[in-house]
């Protein structure tokens, strides 16, 4: 079993991987011409100098490096000439900072790498929506080293895993810790915003508002059986995998404090994890002192330099919406549990869902999922009710038209 770790690119990261099974990190500078799969808003600032001493470290930990080439969409810059003048700059950069791997999303990217570096391993990022024995074989024929699975709609799914794995010889990577909705309606808008948000000279300015993270946080507090109906392994499934034949797995969150990412994986380094288990799978919420900043949002300035967009925006209803945010722990640490899922609990759930076709059946007539909230799930009435008052009045703003009203 090996792993491919976010690193938040802090001083203390690499000496709590000591001793640990990772093989390599993934990440990339907070904005590039290309993009990636999170908005710079939510990375930690970092310039290229950092960046490449950070690799040049874990270089001689023995650890590898893979840079996140892995927008769901370059807004078509990829067929200009400026577009391909800036991605050429980019991997010129990064097979100069010692990088391994890429990790791209876009069949176009993945020849273009090949041909002009290829000593970079490329490997298929989840954006490309891996979900079938047809487009995993495709990438293999393009020429990929690894893919990591859409773990959303592959993750639960056993024969398809199975097939899957029987299909291709290349490097297979399932994500681990992930918590999203199941089948998940708004992951394709998702991977194009958060794409755009990253992406130097965008429009955007890497403004946005992550409408699709406020509506799955709402989803799961107004019925917490979506806390169970998502795509995370927990540390004691991971043997189910391996017999299928899937040794690398992938821990996230880029944002996630040191220690923090250190207990993660270790968890599933020893396969047992004691505690509430939205500490492994939940990428906010992160539990600190009240009004400490995670991630990339650890002051008020670089709040202002993202989301003070009045032209834009009413400033009124961003203030209202950066309350909502803090106090759901989506720019700021949480005090207390006010959502625990007890991990131990969870013994045995994931031998039921083997047996559940989840594709062809309907949550409601199942029922699988909310048996299993009743024991293992417990959310604070009161937390719950204020926010899900405030969604509400977020959500009402938006669609009205009075959040973008002066």
């Amino acid at each position: 079993m090996i792993f491919s770790v976010a690193t938040n690119f802090r001083s203390d990261f690499l000496d709590a991987m000591k001793g640990l099974p990772v093989a390599e990190l993934f990440g990339k500078l907070p904005a590039d011409s290309i993009g990636g799969g999170r908005a710079s808003f939510m990375l930690s600032p970092l310039g290229r100098k950092e960046f490449k001493e950070h690799v040049r470290l874990a270089a001689e930990r023995g650890i590898g490096f893979n840079y996140l080439v892995n927008p769901a969409c370059m807004d078509n810059r990829e067929y200009t000439r400026k577009g391909q003048a800036d991605l050429e700059r980019l991997l010129g950069f990064i097979e100069e900072a010692g990088v391994t791997a890429v990790t791209v999303s876009l069949p176009f990217l993945l020849p273009i790498i090949k041909k002009r570096h290829p000593r970079l391993k490329v490997r298929i990022g989840v954006y490309a929506r891996v979900d079938s024995v047809a487009k995993a074989r495709y990438w293999e024929d393009l020429g990929a080293d690894c893919i990591t699975l859409e773990s959303i709609s592959v993750n639960r799914n056993f024969p398809l895993l199975a097939a899957i794995r029987r299909s291709v010889r290349l490097e297979l990577q399932l994500i681990a810790n992930s918590n999203c909705l199941i089948f998940c309606p708004l992951s394709g808008q998702h991977m194009v915003n958060l794409s755009h948000a990253s992406q130097k000279g965008h429009s955007s300015r890497g403004f946005m508002i992550d409408y699709c993270a406020l509506s799955c946080s709402f989803h799961k507090l107004a019925d917490p059986s979506h806390y169970l109906r998502s795509e995370f392994i927990r540390p004691e499934d991971i043997h189910l995998y391996e017999e299928l034949g899937y040794t690398s797995f992938k821990i996230l969150e880029r944002g996630a404090p040191t220690a923090l990412m250190e207990k993660r994986v270790r968890a599933y380094a020893e396969r047992s994890f004691e505690g509430n288990l939205l500490d492994l799978i939940q990428p906010y919420g992160y539990r600190g002192k009240p009004g400490s900043g995670l991630g990339g949002m650890r002051d008020i300035g670089r709040f202002l330099r993202y989301f003070f967009r009045p032209r834009t925006i009413s400033t009124s209803g961003m203030l209202k919406l950066k309350t909502l945010a803090e106090k759901r722990g989506l720019i700021a640490a949480t005090e207390g549990e006010p959502v625990r899922i007890d991990n131990r609990a969870l013994d045995g759930f994931i031998r039921g869902i083997k047996e559940i076709d989840c594709r062809s059946t309907g949550c409601s007539e199942c029922g699988y999922c909310a048996a299993w909230t009743e024991r293992a799930v417990t959310v604070d009435e009161t937390y719950r009710s204020e926010m899900l008052r405030l969604y509400s009045e977020a959500f009402n703003d938006m669609y009205s038209g009075k959040l973008w009203r002066h």
